[in-house]
């Protein structure tokens, strides 16, 4: 069966989504607009790391900044993003966090595929 519609776009999105340094991200600035410099405090990375993060988020059209003098404040470009992050919590609430234990994606796959990398060095 076909899909009725180009899903690309839905998967740049969600994979947009896929870090938790972005989703981090993309919480703080649902309380409203922040500098790079308060992202690294917050989140303990690197201003190199929140730049290239927040330079993914721009490109997707996700986030925009508003310079300032010699500063830049970053804000969310949508709020319907943060409905799709709520949609998520609940979907996650209902499946009781279920998705984390999914051997491709989940906390489990992944610690279980690092194993296994580290077992075929060895």
């Amino acid at each position: 069966m076909q899909p009725s519609a180009d899903l690309t776009p839905a998967v740049a999105l969600f994979h947009s989504l896929s870090d938790p340094t972005r989703l981090a991200i993309l919480e703080r600035l649902a309380e409203g607009e922040a500098r790079v410099v308060d992202l690294t405090g917050l989140l303990g990375a690197a201003q190199s790391t929140v730049s290239a993060h927040l330079a993914c988020l721009r490109e997707c059209g996700l986030v925009t900044g508003r310079p300032e003098g010699r500063q830049v404040f970053y804000s969310l470009t949508r709020p319907e993003l943060m409905d799709l992050m709520t949609a998520a919590e609940t979907l996650l609430a209902a499946t009781g966090n279920q998705v984390a234990l999914c051997p491709t994606y989940g906390t489990r796959g992944r610690t279980d595929a690092t194993t296994d990398a580290q077992e075929t060095r060895r």
